[in-house]
């Protein structure tokens, strides 16, 4: 890749960096702005308005919607501005209108979102998270500074993250959920940290084989079928019996790591606004 001239495929109304890297193929809209010490991967396209800030890379087909920001300042007080860090998004993502991804808050360190990720309009990705890959955000999502979120998670609009929460691969988050706790992988959970269930039909998409289904059911039940320490039952659970596929044994070692607990089933009996 090399500098970047004003012409072109930029419009020329777009505000560009001289030593921005660009691939082939990139189309910047009109009124754009894009700093210094940003790349820009073959066939980006940006929208008008769009504003892609220092240290981001963008990845080969990734597309950033009107009026988003990608590497604006953390929404931290104690950041301080000069501190060289960034965003790093994979290829294929698409960021929506509105969209807001904020950098990372230490030095050389960024915030990430994975290949084939879609945030829809005005959801917003916190400094320092990890967003997994071919995960989908809907429509103002709130996601917190420093959450991990695993591949495959799909996050209802309206939904927010506490700062720091983990989401395992392939857990479903329904619309206006509040997550304030971890969520383990290929869960479905609901309202204010509520675990339902398993999303066994986004697991079938994904080609998973029936054994490793069965085992995951079979892991979920040792942890989540009665009342207890969840960590504890996991490594009960890990060292009961062999699990033979990788996705079970994963399900389990999640309840390992992490600092803010888990969801948790909803109680019997309970009931919501409008159910």
């Amino acid at each position: 890749m090399s500098g970047v001239e004003t012409t072109g495929a930029v419009h020329a109304t777009a505000v560009v960096h001289d030593a921005v890297r660009m691939g082939a193929g990139v189309v910047i809209g009109p009124y754009a702005v894009v700093e210094d010490g940003v790349e820009l991967g073959d066939g980006v396209v940006l929208a008008a308005h769009a504003v892609v800030r220092s240290g981001t890379v963008l990845g080969a087909g990734s597309s950033v919607g009107e009026h988003a920001v990608v590497g604006g300042w953390p929404q931290d007080l104690k950041f301080d501005p000069r501190t060289p860090s960034g965003v790093r998004v994979g290829a294929g993502v698409t960021l929506r209108e509105g969209v807001t991804v904020n950098r990372a808050t230490c030095e050389g360190m960024c915030t990430e979102i994975g290949d084939g990720a879609f945030l829809m309009a005005c959801a917003h990705v916190g400094h320092d998270c990890v967003i997994g890959r071919n995960t989908v955000l809907a429509n103002n999502v709130m996601v917190a500074g420093l959450v991990r979120m695993g591949d495959y998670v799909f996050v209802g609009g309206g939904t927010g993250f506490h700062q720091g929460a983990r989401v395992g691969e392939g857990a479903m988050v329904s619309g206006l959920a509040r997550m304030s706790r971890d969520v383990p992988p290929f869960t479905m959970v609901a309202e204010r940290d509520e675990v339902v269930g398993l999303n066994v039909v986004g697991m079938r998409r994904r080609g998973f084989v029936r054994e490793a289904v069965r085992e995951i059911k079979e892991a979920y039940r040792r942890v989540y079928s009665v009342p207890g320490n969840r960590r504890v039952r996991a490594a009960e659970a890990l060292e009961a019996r062999p699990w033979l596929s990788a996705e079970a044994r994963g399900f389990l070692e999640f309840f390992a790591e992490g600092k803010r607990g888990f969801v948790q089933p909803r109680k019997r009996g309970a009931t919501h606004a409008g159910e």
